[in-house]
C-alpha cells in the first residue's frame, strides 16, 4: 500500500521535473531519457526521505513538540539525530504570543516561505487545554469562502475572466438561496458587481452565479486538485488531506462548492498557507517542510530539507489577476478594518499584500470558524500566513488581525533597515 502511495505522489511532482525540462528546450537544449530518470529518481528519493522523517517526528508534532533529538531508521539502520529546523524564532515567538494574549478557543497560526516552502512559525492554541494537539495539522475546517479562490483561479485561468468581469445576481450578498442563483431574469433589483469587488466582499450568490455561467463541473474539481484538495500533501511533518467534493452537474450543488458555503470542502491552516504561497508564488505551489538539516551521533548531516513543487496551478498572468483580487480583500474588502493600520502605514507603503477570509460553523470542534489566509511580499521577499481561529459562543480576535500582525512582526525589519539606508545615503 505505502508503494502505490508512493507512486501516486511521484507522479503528482513530474511537474517539477517537467518544468525543468521546458526550460532547457526553451534555452536550445534537449534532454536525454537519463536525464528525466535521474530528475524521476530526485524527486523519488527526496519523497522517501521527507516519508520517513515524518513517520518519525509525527507523534510528537502532532503533540505540539518539535524533538531537537529523536531516534529514527535511517537507511536501515537505527540512527540517534539531532533535528535543525526551519522555524525563525522571532516569528515563532510572535505567533505564540498573539494567540496566548488573545485566547480564542481554538486558534492556529501557520506561515512559510512563499518561494521555497520553509515553515517559518507554526502555532497552536486552545484555550481549555494547553496540551491539546496541533491544529495546524488538522483538515477538519470548512474551506468556508476560501474556497473562492480556487473558483476565481479557474475562472481567470480557464476561462479567460477578467478582475472587472461583472456578474448579475439577485438575493442579498451574504446569503444562498436557490431561487437566487439559479434565476437568470434581469430586474431593476438585480445587482451587478465586477468579480473583484464580489471576491473581496465576499458575495456568495455572485460566486454561485459565476461558477454556472463561465465555469463546468470538471473546471471546478481540477483547479481544486491543482490546489492539492483530494491529495496527501508530501511534507515532512504528518498533516491531514483536504478534501473537496464537486457536484457533477451544473446546479445549486455546484453553486455552494464554488462560493464556499457548504461544510463538504475541509483544509488544514498548512494547506490554507500553500494556497495563499501560489498565488503569491506567480502560480506555482510549493510543499511546506519543517526540518532544515539531521545530523547523526558521528557530527555528519544525513539529510537536508529543500524545497519540492507541484508544478504550476495557474499562468504567471493568471496569478497576477488573482492577486488583485486578493489584494483588494485588505484594502476595501472584508478584511479592511484589520489592515488599516499597515495599509495606511507609509512604511508598508512598498509591500504588497492580499488575502481571503472565510467564516462558516463547524463541527469539529463545534464552533465558528474564521479564516485568513494571505499573502506579503516586496521585490525580494515573498510569504504566505493562513490564520484560523474557532469560536464557541464570544469572538476574541479576528483571524485577519493575526494575519497581519505576522506581516508587520515580519517586515517591521525590512522597512526599517530600507529607512536607515535612505537617512544613511542622504547624509
Amino acid at each position: 500500500m505505502r508503494s502505490k502511495n508512493k507512486y501516486k505522489l511521484l507522479k503528482l511532482f513530474i511537474f517539477s521535473g517537467a518544468c525543468l525540462f521546458g526550460l532547457y528546450s526553451l534555452l536550445g537544449f534537449t534532454t536525454s531519457e537519463s536525464q528525466e530518470v535521474q530528475a524521476h529518481k530526485k524527486i523519488q528519493a527526496q519523497l522517501d526521505q521527507r516519508l520517513l522523517v515524518a513517520k518519525a517526528l509525527g507523534p510528537q508534532m502532532r503533540s505540539n513538540q518539535l524533538p531537537e533529538n529523536v531516534g529514527m531508521t535511517w537507511e536501515g539502520e537505527e540512527e540517534s539525530v539531532q533535528i535543525s529546523y526551519t522555524i525563525d524564532e522571532t516569528l515563532q515567538k510572535e505567533a505564540d504570543k498573539l494567540l496566548k494574549s488573545y485566547k480564542p478557543d481554538y486558534g492556529a497560526i501557520f506561515m512559510i516561505d512563499a518561494t521555497t516552502g520553509e515553515v517559518l512559525a507554526m502555532s497552536s492554541f486552545q484555550r481549555d487545554d494547553p496540551q491539546a494537539a496541533n491544529l495546524n495539522l488538522q483538515a477538519t475546517f470548512p474551506a468556508a469562502s476560501v474556497f473562492k479562490v480556487v473558483t476565481a483561479t479557474a475562472a481567470v485561468d480557464k476561462a479567460g475572466v477578467t478582475p472587472e468581469h461583472k456578474i448579475r445576481y439577485n438575493g442579498g450578498a451574504y446569503t444562498l438561496y436557490k431561487k437566487n442563483v439559479l434565476s437568470d431574469k434581469v430586474t431593476r433589483w438585480t445587482n451587478v458587481i465586477t468579480l473583484k469587488d464580489a471576491f473581496a466582499r465576499s458575495i456568495n450568490t455572485a460566486f454561485g452565479r459565476l461558477s454556472i455561467e463561465n465555469l463546468h463541473p470538471e473546471d471546478l474539481n481540477e483547479y481544486a486538485t491543482r490546489f492539492m484538495f483530494n491529495q496527501e500533501i508530501p511534507a515532512d511533518f504528518p498533516v491531514d488531506m483536504g478534501v473537496a467534493y464537486i457536484p457533477p452537474g451544473k446546479g445549486f450543488e455546484l453553486a455552494e462548492a464554488a462560493s464556499g458555503y457548504n461544510r463538504n470542502n475541509r483544509m488544514s491552516p498548512v494547506q490554507g498557507a500553500m494556497i495563499a504561497a501560489s498565488v503569491a508564488n506567480d502560480g506555482q505551489i510549493v510543499v511546506p517542510y519543517l526540518v532544515s538539516s539531521i545530523t547523526n551521533s558521528k557530527g555528519e548531516k544525513i539529510y537536508e530539507g529543500s524545497t519540492l513543487t507541484n508544478g504550476n496551478i495557474m499562468t504567471k498572468e493568471s496569478a497576477a489577476k488573482v492577486r488583485e483580487l486578493m489584494e483588494q480583500t485588505v484594502t476595501s474588502g472584508t478584511s479592511r478594518r484589520s489592515f488599516r493600520p499597515i495599509v495606511r502605514d507609509r512604511k508598508f507603503r512598498e509591500i504588497e499584500m492580499g488575502g481571503k477570509t472565510g467564516h462558516l460553523t463547524g463541527d469539529n470542534p463545534r464552533g465558528r470558524v474564521d479564516w485568513f489566509v494571505g499573502y506579503a511580499l516586496d521585490q525580494e521577499r515573498k510569504i504566505a500566513v493562513a490564520a484560523m481561529t474557532v469560536n464557541k459562543k464570544f469572538w476574541t480576535v479576528k483571524s485577519a488581525h493575526l494575519g497581519q500582525s505576522m506581516f508587520r512582526k515580519y517586515f517591521g525589519p525590512v522597512v526599517s533597515n530600507q529607512k536607515a539606508r535612505v537617512i544613511s545615503s542622504a547624509q
